[in-house]
């Protein structure tokens, strides 16, 4: 596990530990090249092979268009896009074939949400990098697919679901009619980068209880 964030890694850690897996935990920022390098030296250093990358790095931050600053700007894409591209890059050289990488777009990779200018940038983006290093890496024995999440309650989604009438409006976008639970991308990520997917490579799987459908 690579995250800026020491507290968030030690917890993902102890859930991984008590579930009877190991976890090994690298402190680094993705939207700083030379760390994502040494993070993955590190990585092979005391794993010996890489064999899956995910790439689900992300930040977000409402705002209007019209007010968005070149710094906002420049830290979501940083992180989002620039990051997951260079992640990609260093796992890429150092992977063992085959191998998978999962980037983790999101429904602003295919449709517009107003005060998302930034992010929605960033996922559409995430969305046409994962095509275009699937169509370079396959002949290395390296697929790039992607996952889509709806709208799952998370820390980053927080203040949306802050806003009982944003929910309600929400839900009347989704057929299932009801947000996603955590529980349940887990099961497409897996079977996008296990075996079961091996002919499977530059799609991007909408986990979003058929919000986009329905559009």
């Amino acid at each position: 596990m690579i995250a800026r964030d020491g507290a968030g890694l030690e917890e993902v850690e102890r859930e991984i530990g008590a579930a009877g897996a190991q976890a090994i935990r690298i402190g680094a920022d993705v939207a700083q090249v030379p760390q994502i390098e040494a993070a993955f030296d590190d990585l092979i250093a005391r794993l010996g092979a890489l064999d899956i990358l995910v790439n689900n790095a992300g930040v977000e931050q409402p705002c209007a268009s019209l007010e968005v600053a070149e710094e906002l700007w420049d830290r979501i894409i940083g992180t989002n896009l620039r990051g997951a591209f260079f992640c990609a890059q260093a796992a890429a050289r150092r992977m063992r074939v085959p191998g998978s990488i999962l980037n983790v777009c999101s429904l602003t990779s295919e449709a517009g949400v107003a005060g998302a200018a930034a992010y929605g940038a960033s996922k559409s983006g995430l969305a046409g990098l994962t095509r275009t290093l699937a169509t370079e890496w396959a002949a290395r024995g390296i697929r790039v697919n992607g996952i889509g999440p709806g709208y799952f309650r998370t820390a980053l989604t927080e203040p949306f679901y802050a806003d009982s009438a944003w929910q309600t409006q929400m839900l009347a976008k989704i057929p299932l009619r009801r947000f996603g639970q955590l529980d349940e991308l887990g099961g497409a990520a897996i079977f996008l980068c296990s075996e079961a997917a091996s002919y499977i490579t530059g799609q991007i799987l909408y986990v979003d209880g058929g919000y986009l459908a329905s559009l």
